[in-house]
């Protein structure tokens, strides 16, 4: 939503998306300011506990039984499998997304990876869409004050116009854009350890036959998997500049990283986000 300063600072109770790539410093402010009054809704945790919890659990089953020895314990129901997700420890979601390649390498063929993709794109828009429901929970229920939305860093690319209305009318969006030595330094993490992602359809065709081109692959079924991811980070990572650009110019604010690495506390985060209102009115 679109506030003055003044309006802002009347808000009685406050709801905040963080909208940026992973690794901007999202998840560090919001666990900063649920130790004082505000409520950390995770994007990422809700996806992986509440819409993707069934199919990540069958992709573990599914490896689980290809070991002889618990394969037979399953079958017989002497043992049970569940998920560990936490805000802080989100692998379970990560790797039923999975990478795209080599099958031998930990690799998923196309079809499966998209069949993924497309699961993880439709929990992320549902995910999104709970926003009004939790911000009252989080009042009526638990008592917290404020609500702090911690949104996956490909909301933007979920292009539905019906989560960014939901986000704008129940939330002031904050766009936290990394500075340039914080794109390198992103970068440079994702070289030294690739993820699995969340990629746009129509970005990955894309992008998929630029990189079967340069490197004279005939078949996804050759490609090494986290030289992929490797190859694509960078592109995925400035392809959604604009996209998170144009919702913050539409929908929110801007701060940068640089300002957020000064924030230690509520008050700072506060005055943060007024001088990013009078600045963008």
């Amino acid at each position: 939503m679109k506030l003055s300063v003044e309006e802002f600072r009347k808000w009685k109770n406050k709801s905040i998306t963080l909208l940026g790539m992973s690794g901007v410093g999202k998840t560090r402010l919001a666990n900063m300011l649920m130790n004082r009054d505000w409520f950390h809704f995770s994007g990422d945790y809700r996806i992986g506990t509440r819409y993707l919890d069934e199919p990540i659990l069958d992709n573990i089953k599914q490896q689980a039984m290809q070991v002889p020895f618990l394969r037979e314990l399953l079958r017989s129901d002497s043992i049970y499998i569940c998920n560990n997700i936490t805000v802080e420890n989100l692998k379970p979601v990560s790797s039923f997304l999975g990478k795209l390649g080599n099958p031998d390498e930990g690799g998923l063929p196309l079809p499966e990876f998209k069949r993924r993709q497309e699961l993880h794109r439709q929990a992320e828009i549902a995910a999104m869409k709970d926003i009004p429901e939790f911000i009252r929970k989080a009042q009526e229920i638990y008592g917290y004050k404020h609500f702090i939305n911690d949104a996956g860093g490909s909301v933007c690319e979920l292009d539905d116009a019906d989560v960014l209305q939901v986000l704008e009318e129940h939330t002031l969006i904050l766009y936290i854009k990394a500075s340039e030595t914080d794109e390198h330094e992103l970068i440079r993490r994702a070289e030294l350890d690739p993820k699995p992602l969340y990629y746009r359809d129509a970005f990955l065709e894309e992008q998929l036959t630029v990189y079967l081109k340069e490197t004279n692959l005939p078949y996804v079924a050759m490609i090494e998997p986290d030289d992929f991811v490797r190859w694509i980070f960078p592109r995925l990572f400035y392809s959604r500049i604009p996209r998170y650009d144009a919702i913050a110019k539409q929908f929110g604010y801007t701060v940068t990283t640089n300002e957020l690495a000064r924030i230690t506390e509520e008050s700072g985060f506060l005055e943060l986000v007024e001088s990013a209102v009078a600045r963008q009115n």
